[in-house]
């Protein structure tokens, strides 16, 4: 048992109303599963119903658009994504769903600043209340116009981001002033604090964000914090990653999972702090297998709903970047064969998730669910009336709870491999693999 007991972990809870949980509760004190299993499975349905609507803006030709596209794993010239160009192509706020994930929308906006869209009435135009939070990109200095835009976002009570784009064209520029050994070209000139004598690439990355908060200090913003990013690569290259971080940190504890299901296995924290966040609905999950749909297993003392296990076991493949798409996206980003990233993968991929696959992982579950039952009331104390109270869910919920747990914990360990995989021989790795 104590090798069980390390494996298991308390269970933090999903943002449930304390009304949500009265619910569930007075049914259980009923006697009445069905309903305590159809309340969980409302309660599931609804949070994958809440929405996510990020607004992306900023003048025109700044490169919100590809942003926008970056941001929903597309390349510019792919089916859907927003379109760009160097004059002004956004006339109208357009929505841009995840492919993957449609309850997440990037909302690409006109620019601010032009004769249609005015500082004085943009938000209005906009439709302000819409949006969960602003990124306001430049691909150069930060203007009145944008800083204008931050104080009153900011004085309305939302977050705003500040990103300075096509931070790679800069580098690219100021690497052409060095020669192959890294050392400055122009004769005649003496190094500066600005420009080295070599070539320093965090250097220029440190010149670039800190003209960018000066600027935007001089212009009134108190702090600025800004981020450094690119079209390609954006999730793993310069502070693509801290920036994902961020937009995480600053949501709603509702709106987490929404905005960590879209996002691509780019590092470590990414794949943990999915894991975490799936783990606080395991034990509801696991109580709506047990509802009215439920059917006994043959050769098994329990009843579950099946397609409920089938759908969870997908989404968490999903989510984990461990299905033929997804694999076969990274391997291109990377420039590695897929089945070099497959090789370290041990978990089932989301098109062998099958109804006859669920049914083989219960009857590895059911162990653990007759040995551990008083350890799951342990873990996960406000079910323990369930189990406690329902003698007919003694043992399918322990059961579907311990396949849950187990597989999102094989799936998250399998996202770690991969992407380690991904990353190896790179420079990229010292800074995701963390």
């Amino acid at each position: 048992m104590a090798s069980a007991e390390a494996h298991l972990e308390a269970e933090a809870l999903p943002p449930i109303s304390e009304g949500d949980m009265n619910e569930i509760r007075a049914a259980v004190e009923k006697g009445d599963l069905t309903a305590a299993a159809t309340k969980a499975h409302e309660i599931l349905a609804n949070e994958e119903q809440i929405q996510l609507h990020i607004a992306v803006t900023g003048e025109s030709g700044s490169g919100k658009s590809s942003f926008v596209n970056a941001m929903r794993g597309l390349q510019d010239h792919e089916e859907g994504a927003a379109e760009i160009g160097v004059t002004e192509t956004t006339m109208e706020c357009s929505p841009y769903p995840h492919p993957q994930h449609s309850h997440v929308i990037f909302w690409d906006l006109p620019g601010i600043g032009t004769p249609k869209f005015r500082p004085d009435t943009y938000l209005k135009q906009v439709h302000f209340d819409h949006y969960d939070f602003f990124i306001i990109i430049s691909s150069s200095r930060f203007t009145c116009n944008d800083a204008t835009l931050a104080k009153a976002i900011q004085a309305r009570g939302k977050h705003f981001y500040f990103v300075r784009s096509k931070v790679d064209q800069d580098v690219s520029n100021e690497r052409k002033l060095y020669n192959e050994e890294g050392v400055l070209k122009a004769k005649g000139k003496q190094a500066t604090e600005i420009r080295p004598q070599r070539y320093d690439e965090m250097a220029v990355l440190a010149s670039i964000r800190q003209d960018c908060e000066r600027n935007l200090a001089r212009l009134g913003i108190r702090s600025p914090q800004v981020f450094l990013v690119c079209r390609d690569d954006f999730s793993m290259m310069y502070d693509g990653p801290r920036l994902l971080k961020t937009f995480l940190d600053d949501l709603p504890s509702e709106k987490k999972l929404s905005f960590l299901r879209c996002l691509a296995i780019t590092s470590r924290e990414v794949v943990r702090q999915k894991k975490k966040e799936l783990m606080k609905y395991v034990w509801l999950k696991s109580l709506a297998s047990c509802g009215a749909s439920a059917v006994p297993i043959p050769g098994l003392s329990t009843a579950v709903d099946i397609a409920i296990l089938v759908t969870s076991l997908k989404e968490y493949c999903r989510t984990f970047g461990l299905s033929e798409e997804s694999l076969q996206k990274l391997a291109e980003q990377v420039n590695k064969p897929v089945k070099e990233l497959k090789a370290v993968i041990k978990t089932p991929l989301h098109h062998e998730i099958t109804k006859d696959l669920v049914i083989k992982l219960l009857t590895k579950s059911i162990g653990s669910a007759v040995q551990y039952p008083l350890l799951v009331l342990k873990v996960i104390p406000v079910v323990g009336w369930v189990i406690g109270s329902l003698a007919s869910a003694a043992i399918s919920f322990p059961t579907t709870f311990f396949l849950l747990k187990n597989f999102l914990s094989d799936a998250a360990a399998d996202a770690e491999r991969v992407l380690q995989k991904a990353l190896e021989g790179t420079t990229q790795k010292s800074h995701l693999w963390s």
